[in-house]
């Protein structure tokens, strides 16, 4: 007997229309996802969190199986198991069936912190702080090198994890002296890009009025620790001939996310939504240098939230590499090019989780293999473990490094002593379990394109 019910495709924010089961429930609709699951385990199999933890019940339970369950038991409470799961979203990449699994995670994630999590515990605030970074990172902002100090002396971190979970292994990431918003704005903003970018199509013979225009989602992390990385992202664009611009932006929400604070992840989507959809309407492309903010805007926004604007974002949003691959010559003129000086050597590039997940796990290896003066070598396909605010928690560590263990040994036995990876919270684990420099690929673009990395 043929189910009245089709497998779907995953969500990919293009209008669909939900199947009437449950009209009384205000929730998403997943139960057609949910029918395509055929309990193969392939996402079992592919998740790093079950491979080092046995009473982790994996991705299967987590989607289709606890989701069923949830509509047929008035009863039912969401598994606290729930928590365990990092949001990497490998069991998204490796479905056959195209179970919109991260998506039932973080809406039984969301569910879960609503309505059964106690919101006086300790565990409650350590992971609405940790998912809140930026306001943390603004605070910090203001007095940065109090900041590095005070974060990063051994009783604090001491008592940080006493009292609040947050691991003690971890050296908290250092602040930068100038954000890189407040550096966008001395460069003379979107104004000045504009100059530099009709600079750039002249000398590459194209109009200066061409329609070469984008909007930077740069994210919490490059514009208040790894300023290098909007610098060069701003940089590289404009030598395109690309004008840039940098809207109001909040969170990605992809910390929120993977913590079950939903409601947070919401008020800055709006946010995000509001200023970038705005700049579609206008011709722009979003651009984030960081894959995890490019997945939230692509696949995550949609999946969750009702805002309008939000698809027509979701479809003009890219990766940074990316964007220039589809659009520019940027494999040739990498050819063409060498780099000496302080990027000359060989990387060993991981592939963040959220960059297999958009088809984009190669593309640096691929773009670099031919570049005079720099190697690159794929470390694998092994996730970080580091899962964002995950392996900053004190329960978490020892997991996050076992899940890690085989990304280090291939960093180990890899030509070179510098790491390179798109993902800011990879960097981390990568630095913190082998030591390496770590750089974003945009780094090594602008060091082999950009004349004397211009200001």
């Amino acid at each position: 007997m043929e189910s009245a019910f089709e497998p779907t495709e995953p969500n990919t924010g293009e209008e669909f229309e939900p199947v009437d089961v449950f009209p009384d429930s205000d929730d998403f609709d997943l139960r057609p996802g949910s029918d395509s699951c055929y309990k193969c385990s392939t996402c079992d199999t592919n998740c790093p969190v079950a491979e080092v933890d046995d009473e982790f019940p994996g991705p299967k339970f987590q989607g289709p199986e606890q989701w069923r369950l949830k509509q047929s038991e008035d009863d039912y409470d969401i598994d606290d198991s729930v928590m365990d799961c990092s949001n990497c979203m490998r069991c998204d990449n490796a479905c056959p069936a195209g179970v919109p699994l991260s998506q039932m995670h973080n809406t039984a994630r969301g569910e879960y912190v609503s309505e059964q999590m106690d919101h006086l515990s300790i565990e409650y605030w350590r992971n609405r702080i940790l998912s809140n970074y930026r306001t943390s990172a603004w605070l910090a902002s203001k007095t940065p090198r109090l900041a590095n100090f005070a974060m990063n002396l051994g009783p604090a971190r001491w008592l940080m994890e006493k009292t609040m979970g947050v691991t003690k292994e971890r050296e908290f990431p250092e602040f930068a002296t100038e954000t890189f918003r407040e550096w966008w704005d001395k460069r003379g903003a979107a104004a000045g890009s504009k100059e530099r970018a009709q600079a750039a199509r002249r000398e590459r013979g194209l109009p200066e009025d061409a329609d070469k225009k984008v909007a930077y989602f740069h994210g919490c992390y490059s514009n208040y620790n790894t300023t290098e990385v909007g610098k060069a992202m701003v940089r590289v664009y404009e030598h395109f001939g690309y004008e840039v611009v940098v809207p109001e932006q909040g969170c990605s929400g992809t910390p929120m996310f993977a913590n079950g604070m939903l409601e947070d992840a919401r008020r800055h989507a709006e946010v995000n939504v509001s200023s970038m959809s705005d700049l579609v309407d206008q011709g722009y492309d979003a651009i984030a240098s960081c894959t995890s903010c490019s997945m939230a805007l692509r696949q995550e926004y949609p999946e969750l939230f009702d805002i309008d604007g939000i698809d027509d974002l979701a479809a003009n949003t890219f990766e940074s590499i990316e964007y220039l691959r589809i659009h520019e010559d940027i494999r040739e003129e990498i050819q063409a090019a060498e780099v000496s000086g302080e990027l000359a050597d060989e990387f060993a590039y991981h592939a963040p989780c959220h960059s297999r997940n958009q088809g984009l796990d190669r593309q640096a290896v691929e773009l670099f293999r031919e570049l005079d003066g720099a190697g690159i070598e794929d470390v694998g396909e092994s996730c970080s473990g580091i899962s964002g605010t995950y392996g900053w928690k004190a329960e978490k560590y020892e997991k996050s490094m076992k899940i890690g263990d085989e990304m280090f040994d291939h960093m180990e036995h890899a030509e070179g002593e510098t790491g390179m990876t798109e993902c800011p919270t990879c960097a981390m684990q990568m630095e913190h379990g082998t030591g390496y420099d770590i750089r974003h690929p945009l780094e090594l673009v602008e060091a082999a394109l950009v004349d004397g990395h211009a200001v």
